[in-house]
């Protein structure tokens, strides 16, 4: 027997607002069926000591110290600006 009906596979679709023909919902009824079947299996494992984690590996970020340097010349920075003014690029105004 079925873990999901077509009636439910047509009702998620509408929710999504997917247009799905009566193959389509054949198809992703099985599809769906197979997906919490095997979902269910997970349930028969023994995690009575597997503590509860957010990933399966452990993970950290690696992060470099921020350090300040020095930025390029001015004269570089304007040489590759459309319109710039005292040493300012320049840029259309967007709001009146």
């Amino acid at each position: 027997m079925s873990r999901i009906s077509a009636h439910q596979v047509k009702h998620v679709a509408n929710l999504a607002r997917l247009a799905i023909t009566d193959e389509e919902t054949e198809t992703l009824t099985k599809e769906l069926d197979a997906i919490i079947t095997f979902a269910e299996q997970l349930n028969e494992l023994n995690t009575e000591n597997v503590e509860p984690t957010s990933h399966v590996l452990e993970m950290k970020n690696v992060l470099r110290e921020d350090e300040a340097a020095k930025g390029l010349p001015i004269k570089e920075v304007l040489k590759n600006a459309p319109d710039s003014k005292d040493g300012h690029i320049r840029v259309p105004s967007i709001m009146e």
